[in-house]
């Protein structure tokens, strides 16, 4: 949790060395244990999370100390709004029982170039990451004494580091900063000190003015209870007056149309669902609210647009069950809830393997407990509950959810829900246990699917036990679909439950999730480096893709997924190549695609080398950077289609990507190692 305080009028910080009268907002907030706080071993490169101290600069005492590395701190839901005017910043630590002499210490602290930091994920990963234009130094850092919190463990100001990251673009109130400490190169440690990293030891501490507004109550995102709400912000620096919209339409309200502007006034408040109020017949229950506040200065024509927040009111329906609805292999044993309606207070519960009995049930026994245990339940079954609410004198129809016990169908590949599955999938799904056969339907309607018969157009046949797969012979692009599996017994069949995929809105080119380390003869083996041909055995080519033991692929260094492609290069008196043969998309042209995306991530230790990319082994492609080797971040380069030049992109059956000039006379490069991941045809 995060704490955050509003000051009308200059008051005195009573915070650890804070003296001064501030008039503004402070945030501050811990940075969690774990992958929010890690060491990254600058010489190797490896990252560790967890642990209980973090050395700085150094992890290893003597004199000279060994092993410098650096720090990565995580803080997430960052309440200081773009633009914000950042007056003092730092870090409060605690200092940990060793390390707590000698000298001298000097550090700096560096923010991570980027809108919404994830995790320090990966080998490098600290080192690598971009960094801000501007660092502050922390120097002469005095003795400590074991477990204190106070100024000597408090850093120098870091607000400029904070301002350049809440200035970037794509910067938002909400999203997660990280910052790195390291050695000051220009003046560098001959000692260490050493912060606990346990839960609220780390501390970063913002002071900061807004000419938007920020701090919304309710807060963004909020669950709000009631049908009218006074709806307030904290006030920009500058506004005089503020611009009010409201509606239960996104668009409306992020598009500033007359329907959702609510007027223009200098109070900061704004009543709804009140009489005499916008929305004077009270907010209804169930729906999503959205709302923004631009500040006017006193010109009336500067204005600051403000972000748009929601909150929602729950719907008068249970909702949230656990297990989720269509949850599968659900322990018999188990006890069920949900969240309650809106002003809901007795509840009930209605059970059972028909869907039409459980849907028109009725004079069930109420009970006031959110939770319901049945009993043990039958395996392999498909069940369905429904919970209705009672608000006197009203009862309010739940929706009926789904399950399975264990062993019943499952197992659907695409998984349920799953998203930007490809054009070429084929269904699978695992048998129930007892099942004599099978009964498929398919669709694009849910509700279609649902519903069908075997008399219905969705119904796409039987299929026989150990024949569970089904090739729907070419899907649509950026399309839904659903499906569902009944299973036959000698005694009847049991309808199944309805899953459901999205497919993707690009083509896949490779996302390196394929491969596996499987070697042959094993008739499964599918291992990277015999589909992406290297240099491997030559002496033209320097190029080596994939581990020599597995994983085969990438699995710490990944864009996107679990996997990605590691490509090692040596360019000495030569270029490094890889080729992949395809066997679909070969039409580059499909669905209206024009560009081929793909993500890259080098290292600044790498030598300083030309990428690129050739289709059917011609055209060349380069990226702008001559030495895109050494971007130690994941990038994204995007390339024009007809920028391959000759190229018949009908017809594609192969894509090289490539590391130096292509046929020059004389190469004379160095080595590094590329990650590649996420290529995809786009519109």
């Amino acid at each position: 949790m995060f704490k955050k305080m509003f000051f009308l009028s200059a008051l005195v910080l009573s915070m650890v060395g804070a003296n001064a009268a501030f008039a503004g907002v402070v945030w501050e907030a811990p940075a969690s244990s774990g992958g929010d706080t890690v060491e990254e071993h600058i010489e190797g490169g490896s990252v560790g999370s967890g642990s209980s101290d973090l050395e700085m600069p150094y992890d290893d005492s003597g004199n000279p100390p060994t092993d410098p590395q650096l720090i990565g701190l995580r803080f997430q839901n960052v309440e200081v709004p773009a633009g914000s005017i950042i007056e003092n910043a730092w870090i409060q630590g605690t200092s940990d029982n060793e390390y707590l002499t000698g000298g001298p210490v000097n550090l700096a602290i560096w923010g991570r170039l980027e809108p919404d930091a994830g995790a320090f994920v990966g080998s490098s990963a600290v080192s690598s990451a971009p960094r801000t234009s501007v660092h502050a130094k922390w120097s002469d850092l005095p003795e400590w004494t074991s477990g204190a919190s106070g100024p000597d463990q408090q850093t120098s100001d870091i607000s400029a580091v904070i301002e350049e990251l809440v200035n970037q673009p794509g910067w938002a109130a909400g999203n997660s900063l990280a910052l790195i400490i390291g050695d000051d190169p220009d003046a560098p440690s001959k000692s260490i000190r050493s912060f606990l990293s346990s839960p609220n030891g780390i501390v970063l501490h913002i002071e900061y003015t807004s000419f938007s507004a920020y701090s919304p109550d309710p807060p963004d995102g909020a669950v709000y209870e009631d049908t009218w709400a006074s709806l307030g912000w904290g006030t920009g620096e500058t506004a005089v007056t503020h611009d009010v919209y409201f509606s239960d339409n996104f668009d409306a309200v992020n598009d500033g149309t007359a329907e959702a502007f609510a007027g223009n006034q200098g109070e900061d408040f704004f009543v709804v669902g009140f009489p005499g109020m916008p929305y004077s017949d009270g907010l209804v229950p169930g729906t999503t609210y959205y709302w923004r506040i631009d500040e006017v200065e006193a010109d009336g024509t500067t204005k600051y647009r403000g972000r748009v927040w929601s909150f929602w009111i729950p719907s008068r329906t249970a909702y949230n069950p656990d297990p989720a609805d269509g949850a599968e292999f659900v322990d018999p044993n188990a006890t069920f809830s949900w969240t309650g309606g809106f002003a809901a207070k007795l509840h009930t519960v209605y059970m059972g393997t028909n869907f039409d009995d459980v849907n028109n049930a009725a004079g069930g026994a109420p009970m006031g407990f959110l939770s319901y245990s049945p009993g043990p339940l039958e395996s392999e079954k498909v069940y369905y509950w429904r919970v209705d609410e009672f608000d006197p004198p009203f009862t309010h129809k739940g929706d009926v959810w789904s399950f399975t016990t264990p062993g019943a169908v499952g197992n659907p590949q695409p998984a349920n829900g799953a998203a930007d599955v490809q054009m070429t999938a084929t269904l699978s799904w695992t048998a129930a246990d007892n099942a004599a056969s099978h009964e498929l339907y398919f669709g694009a309607d849910a509700e279609a699917v649902k519903n069908a018969t075997t008399a219905s157009p969705k119904y796409i046949g039987p299929k026989a036990l150990g024949a569970e797969s089904y090739d729907p012979g070419g899907l649509a692009f950026d399309s839904s679909y659903a499906w569902r599996v009944d299973e036959v017994y000698p005694d009847g069949t049991v309808k199944g439950l309805v899953w459901s995929f999205a497919t993707a809105d690009f083509l896949l080119v490779d996302d390196f999730e394929s491969y596996n380390d499987f070697d042959p003869p094993d008739p499964n083996s599918n291992r990277i480096f015999d589909k992406w041909i290297d240099g491997f055995g030559t002496t033209d080519n320097g190029a080596l893709v994939g581990n020599d033991l597995p994983p085969y692929a990438e699995t710490t260094i990944v864009h996107g997924g679990a996997q990605s492609m590691i490509y090692r290069f040596d360019n000495a008196n030569k270029t490094s190549e890889a080729t992949l043969t395809l066997v679909w998309p070969l039409d580059w042209t499909q669905e209206g695609v024009t560009k081929l995306s793909l993500w890259f991530r080098g290292s600044s230790a790498n030598a300083g080398e030309r990428m690129y990319v050739s289709l059917n082994g011609t055209a060349e492609v380069y990226h702008a950077d001559d030495a895109a080797t050494q971007n130690g971040r994941w990038t994204q380069w995007v390339i024009d289609l007809t920028e391959f030049a000759g190229v018949d992109l009908t017809n594609v059956n192969s894509i090289t990507i490539g590391i130096g000039t292509k046929n020059s006379p004389s190469p004379a490069g160095g080595t590094g190692t590329m990650y590649i991941d996420d290529a995809r045809l786009v519109q």
